[in-house]
Order: C-alpha cells, then sequence, then structure tokens
C-alpha cells in the first residue's frame, strides 16, 4: 500500500478533478486500554445514543453508541483552529464580542468559531462594530448577499461557515436567510456496546446530619439555621433551595448507589469526510461580478483550494485531542491517513498529512488565494455588545448564581 504526503498539488488536483471527497477512517481505543470503561454524551433524559449498525464482516446489525456526534465533532475542531490561531501558527479571519468593561459576574469574549452560528449568530447581530449594529455595518452588510454563488464575503470573514455549514436565520432575511450545506462531517462511534454501571457516593467529614436542618434562604443567597434571619414570604421563612436540607448546600453525606454509567466496546471509529462537490458548487467573484469561465475559474479553484486545506487541517489537529470528555479519552490505534476517493470502483489514494505538515499546506493555499486577489481578514475584528445584550446577559448570569450546582460524587 503506497501511502504519499499530501501537498497542495494534491489538493488543487482534487479540486479541479471530478473527485468525490478525501476521507479518514481510524481505529480508536480508550486510553485506558481495550475494553476500559468509557462514558458517552448523555442526551434527554439522560440516555445514550444507543442504535444498531451494519458493520462489514458481520452477518448481522450491531450494538452502537455514538460517542461523538457531528455537531460537537464540528465544535472540537474549530476549538482546534481557535486555539493554533491563538498560539500564532495559523492565520484565520476571527470576529469577536468582548465584553469586558461590563461589570459582569464574569467578562466573556466569544469569537465566530464558538458562536453556535458562527458569524451569523445572534451575540454578533446584536453588537456593535465602531458603534454601528454589526449587520448594518461596511462589514456586516456583505453577509446580507450571499450565497452558493457569492461566497467571497464569508471566504473573507469567517471560511469555516463555508466548512461547517451556516444559516444565517437570525439576520434581516430571517428563515430566507442564505444556508450553506456541511462540507466537513465526522463522528465518533463505539461498536459492540454494552451498557455499564456507575456508583455514587460521599462522606462528610463533619459527619452533618439531614436532621440539623432545615436551612432557610438569606437575602445575600446564602443560607442561616435561624429562621429570624431568612427571607420571608407569606409570614413565613423560605427554606433554602427546594426543602432546606443541608444537603441541598452540598453538606452531609450522600448513600451510596448505584445507576446506569459507562459503556463498553470492541472499538471506536472515527469518520471525517470532506465533500468536494459541495466546495465546488461555491464560487468567489471579486467585485460582485461573475466574468468569463476563463478568468473566474482560477478563482475559484484557490477559495476552494484554501477551504479544503482549511478543511484537512481543522481535522488534523482535532484527531491528536482525542480526551471527549470526562472518562471518555480515546486514543488511535494506527497512523492518521486520508484517502482520496478518485474514480469509481477503483482504490483510492492514500495519503499522509502530520500536524506540521496540515498547517504548513493550509497557510500555502492561503497565500496563493490572497495573491490571486480574494479578500482575507488580518486582523480580529473586535465587536461591542449591545447594552440591551449585556443586561440580557448579567441578569442571566445573577440568575445563574442562584441555582444549585449539582455536584459528581464519587
Amino acid at each position: 500500500m503506497s501511502v504519499s504526503p499530501l501537498t497542495i498539488e494534491h489538493v488543487r488536483e482534487a479540486i479541479t478533478g471530478h473527485t468525490a471527497a478525501f476521507r479518514a477512517v481510524t481505529e480508536l481505543q480508550p486510553a485506558a486500554g481495550a475494553g476500559g470503561k468509557i462514558f458517552p454524551p448523555t442526551y434527554e433524559g439522560g440516555t445514550y445514543a444507543f442504535e444498531k449498525r451494519y458493520v462489514p464482516g458481520e452477518l448481522e446489525p450491531v450494538d452502537c453508541v455514538l460517542l461523538d456526534s457531528v455537531q460537537s465533532q464540528a465544535n472540537r475542531m474549530e476549538l482546534a483552529l481557535l486555539h493554533a490561531w491563538r498560539e500564532g501558527l495559523l492565520p484565520l479571519p476571527v470576529v469577536t464580542v468582548d465584553f469586558a468593561g461590563n461589570e459582569l459576574e464574569r467578562v466573556l469574549n466569544i469569537t465566530s468559531l464558538e458562536a453556535p452560528h458562527r458569524i451569523a449568530d445572534a451575540l454578533l447581530r446584536d453588537s456593535h462594530l465602531n458603534g454601528t449594529q454589526f449587520r448594518k455595518s461596511e462589514k456586516g452588510q456583505l453577509l446580507d448577499h450571499v450565497d452558493n454563488t457569492n461566497a467571497t464575503a464569508l471566504f473573507e470573514l469567517c471560511p469555516t461557515a463555508l466548512i461547517f455549514g451556516m444559516w444565517d436565520s437570525t439576520g434581516p432575511k430571517g428563515a430566507l436567510g442564505a444556508k450553506f450545506a456541511r462540507a466537513l462531517v465526522s463522528e465518533i462511534v463505539g461498536f459492540h456496546a454494552i451498557q455499564g454501571v456507575k456508583t455514587s457516593s460521599r462522606i462528610d467529614p463533619a459527619q452533618i446530619m439531614v436532621q440539623a436542618g432545615p436551612l432557610y434562604k438569606t437575602k445575600d443567597g446564602g443560607w442561616t439555621l435561624r429562621s429570624d434571619e431568612a427571607v420571608m414570604e407569606k409570614g413565613k421563612p423560605v427554606k433554602f433551595r427546594k426543602e432546606g436540607r443541608p444537603s441541598e448546600a452540598n453538606h452531609g453525606n450522600v448513600t451510596p448507589g448505584i445507576d446506569p454509567g459507562g459503556v463498553t466496546i470492541s472499538k471506536a471509529t472515527q469518520t471525517t469526510v470532506l465533500s468536494l462537490p459541495a466546495l465546488r458548487r461555491l464560487r468567489f467573484p471579486l467585485n460582485g461580478m461573475l466574468p468569463s469561465h476563463e478568468k473566474q475559474a482560477p478563482i475559484d479553484t484557490a477559495a476552494r483550494t484554501a477551504l479544503a486545506s482549511l478543511a484537512l487541517c481543522a481535522a488534523t489537529l482535532t484527531r491528536e485531542d482525542g480526551d471527549l470528555r470526562s472518562r471518555c479519552q480515546l486514543f488511535p490505534t494506527q497512523p492518521n491517513r486520508w484517502d482520496l476517493l478518485g474514480e469509481p470502483g477503483q482504490p483510492p489514494k492514500i495519503f499522509s498529512l502530520s500536524r506540521e505538515s496540515a498547517i504548513a499546506l493550509y497557510k500555502s493555499a492561503v497565500d496563493a488565494a490572497r495573491a490571486i486577489g480574494l479578500p482575507w481578514l488580518d486582523q480580529e475584528l473586535i465587536l461591542k455588545p449591545s447594552r440591551s445584550l449585556v443586561e440580557l446577559v448579567r441578569k442571566s448570569q445573577k440568575l445563574a448564581a442562584q441555582e444549585p450546582i449539582e455536584s459528581e460524587n464519587v
């Protein structure tokens, strides 16, 4: 099996040809070793996403569990790019909402790589650029006219939206706002999944008993044992949290218990696919007008090559971090390889791509795109939240501070 290092020439040829996709399939095992228990993400009702899937080599569908969803993988890739950008390792357009100076309980700094709807998110919409509402500013208005045939503004301001998808449903056009499908899709699935159990307990060294309560709520949000110091409602002292038990203030023992929790699997597989036809649908006119094919083709190729290189870089950076959540760290059992799916019925070409090579590949593609005239946001674009947004966040933080904290028992 011949494996070649992936170069920008390979990516450019793939973009300009009729190849279908770059695909990476990596087998993973728990960091604790084969058979080690791991904890998948929980969904509504505290359940795991179990399902049956057909697997090559198996006569019957096998029990599988989702370990990381498409949406979660996209978020991890964007954060990997953000961390690399902050370390000065790669160029990337970044739009940031900076909440500093607003006397919040917790100061926020949210980028277009963290906002759920990327540059079309309501957090950016409800912020200002140099005193002007972002979507009414010169830069923000560019987003009102983007679509598959005119994706230049997104390439300039938020190229990740063209890779991970975007729906500008919060913009001036509402539900008719521009939609871009995901070009890069990734997920991690565990095979032959068996449900496990988890135990919970806590020993309080102070040996505080439930009979020592009740606790009453004080004006500052704390608790007291004295009813005359408590907040009063309808002439009665208000109990702390719900029932005023010491455990609601995180005091006292927790009786040992057993609940469903965690899974064991035979293996996990991370599958990542970059659709090249999805990138080929995008056009990048420089002045809002598409010239002849001969003049436009090199521009589109440069932009698509840069986007493909960005996607490959994001996926490569993410594959180095298999720590998905508490008690769910996975480790590859094989090197990272990319298959280029070309002619139907023919074996794919196989390429290697290291972290350093992926960054170098991406930087080279961006340089080529900028050299041909494509716009690119060099400096971080700083937005300031509107007064209403600040007040909404402030109230939310105060409410969150009053909510009981669920602790993880061991």
